[in-house]
C-alpha cells in the first residue's frame, strides 16, 4: 500500500446499472408464492392500540438515527458527512473545496511547501537574471513610419528576436515548475490523507519521476509549439495585408485547439507521478478523466489561473515601480523600452518581487492540479473507498 492515491488501479467505475454484490430475498423455503399458505382456522380479529409511550419500553426499536448529529425520533436528517482524513473530504468535490485544499496543503505543511517553492524561485530567478542580463541580445529597432514589405519585414524579425528572447527565460521556468510539480504532488497526495511529509520524503518519492515528468513537458510544449507555427505559418508566408490577416485568423484558431488540449491533458501530470504511468500513458489517463468534464475542468483552471494573475499584478506592481524609481529610471522609459535599458538595482528588485510571486502561486497551482486529479477519480473510479482504507479509517477494509 502506498502513500500517494495511485492505489487503486486505473480503470471505469463500476456500471450504473449493475448492483453484483447485493444481497436478494431468499424464496420460501415450502416452495410457496409471496402471498404463502395460510392455515384454515385463524384467531378472530383483535384490536390494537400503539401504548402510550411507545418506543421507551423494553423491546421498542431504537430511535432512528441522524447522520452527523443527535439521534432523533421518526424521519431522517441529513447525509451522512464525508470522511475527512485530511485537507479534504472523501466524496466529489466543488470549487471551492478544491481551492481551499490547495490552500490548506500550503498551510498544514508550510514548513515543506515553503522550502520546495522559494528554493526553487530563487534558483529560477538568478538564473533568468544572468541571462537577461549577460546573454540575451538587444532589441532591434522598429521604424513606426515603416509601411508594406518593410513592415512586414520589421514585424517578423521583432517577433523572432521576441522570441529569442524569451525562450530562456521560460525554459528555466519550465524547469522550476516541473521540480515544484512533482515534489508539491507527492506532499498534496499525503495531505489527502493527513498524514505528514517531509521535504527528504518527498524528494525521494519523487525524484524518479523526474525525467519521465520532463519528458511530459516537452513533448507538451513541442506540440503546442507545432500548433501555433501551422496556424501563423500560411500567413507569413503569403505576406502583404492579406497574410497578415490570415496570421490572425490562425492564431485564434491555433489558439483554441491549443487550449482544448492542454486541458485535456492537464491532469497527465499527476497520473503520471501518482500511478507511475509512462509519458503516453498519463496523456491517456488524463485525456479519460477529462472526458465528459472538459468545461468544469477548464473553469477551474481558468479561475486558478485568475487568482494567481491577481495574485502576480499584487505583488509585481508595489516591486515594479519601486525598481523604476531605485534605478532612477522613468515609467515612460520602461514603457517604451521595457527592462532592457535598467540596471542592477531594476533587475534584482524585480527579480525579489518575482519570487514572491513564485512561491505563492507554485504551490497553488500544483494543488489545484493534482486536487483536480484527485476529485475526477473519486467521481469516476470510487477513488475515496480507497483513500479512507489508505488512511485507516474505521469501518473499512484494511486490504493491501
Amino acid at each position: 500500500m502506498n502513500d500517494t492515491p495511485g492505489w487503486a488501479s486505473p480503470g471505469s467505475a463500476p456500471s450504473d446499472g449493475s448492483e453484483a454484490g447485493v444481497p436478494r430475498p431468499s424464496e420460501p423455503v415450502d416452495g410457496s408464492g409471496p402471498a404463502g399458505n395460510w392455515s384454515a382456522s385463524q384467531p378472530p380479529a383483535g384490536q390494537w392500540s400503539p401504548p402510550s409511550n411507545a418506543g421507551t419500553g423494553p423491546g421498542a426499536p431504537p430511535p432512528r438515527p441522524v447522520w452527523g448529529g443527535a439521534p432523533q425520533g421518526p424521519g431522517w436528517g441529513h447525509p451522512p458527512a464525508a470522511a475527512k482524513p485530511g485537507v479534504i473530504p472523501l466524496r466529489p468535490l466543488g470549487v471551492g473545496e478544491i481551492l481551499d485544499g490547495a490552500v490548506s496543503t500550503m498551510r498544514a505543511h508550510w514548513r515543506t511547501v515553503l522550502g520546495i517553492s522559494l528554493t526553487v524561485s530563487v534558483i529560477a530567478q538568478v538564473a533568468i537574471l544572468l541571462v537577461q542580463r549577460y546573454l540575451l541580445p538587444e532589441p532591434p529597432t522598429i521604424d513606426r513610419n515603416a509601411t508594406g514589405s518593410e513592415a512586414l519585414r520589421q514585424t517578423a524579425e521583432s517577433l523572432r528576436a521576441s522570441l529569442l528572447n524569451d525562450t530562456p527565460p521560460l525554459l528555466i521556468s519550465m524547469l522550476a515548475t516541473i521540480f515544484t510539480t512533482a515534489v508539491l504532488t507527492v506532499v498534496i497526495s499525503r495531505s489527502v490523507l493527513g498524514r505528514p511529509v517531509t521535504l527528504a520524503d518527498a524528494w525521494a518519492e519523487a525524484r524518479p519521476r523526474l525525467l519521465p515528468l520532463l519528458g511530459l513537458t516537452l513533448l507538451l510544449a513541442v506540440i503546442a509549439a507545432a500548433i501555433m507555427t501551422a496556424g501563423i505559418l500560411p500567413g507569413f508566408l503569403i505576406g502583404d495585408t492579406a497574410g497578415v490577416g490570415l496570421a490572425f485568423i490562425g492564431l485564434l484558431v491555433a489558439g483554441c485547439v491549443f487550449i482544448w488540449l492542454m486541458v485535456r491533458f492537464c491532469l497527465a501530470s499527476p497520473a503520471l507521478m501518482l500511478e507511475r504511468q509512462s509519458i503516453t500513458a498519463s496523456m491517456r489517463r488524463s485525456a479519460k478523466l477529462v472526458r465528459g468534464a472538459w468545461w468544469r475542468t477548464f473553469g477551474i483552471l481558468a479561475l486558478t489561473w485568475l487568482l494567481t494573475a491577481i495574485v502576480a499584478l499584487i505583488v509585481a506592481i508595489p516591486f515594479g515601480l519601486i525598481a523604476v524609481l531605485v534605478d532612477d529610471g522613468s515609467l515612460s522609459s520602461f514603457l517604451t523600452e521595457g527592462a532592457g535599458g535598467f540596471g542592477w538595482p531594476f533587475l534584482i528588485i524585480s527579480a525579489v518581487g518575482d519570487v514572491i510571486v513564485a512561491t505563492i502561486t507554485y504551490p497553488l497551482s500544483a494543488g489545484v492540479v493534482a486536487l483536480l486529479y484527485v476529485d475526477q477519480r473519486i467521481r469516476r473510479e470510487a477513488l475515496d473507498l480507497e483513500l479512507a482504507r489508505a488512511a485507516g479509517l474505521p469501518g473499512y477494509d484494511n486490504r493491501s
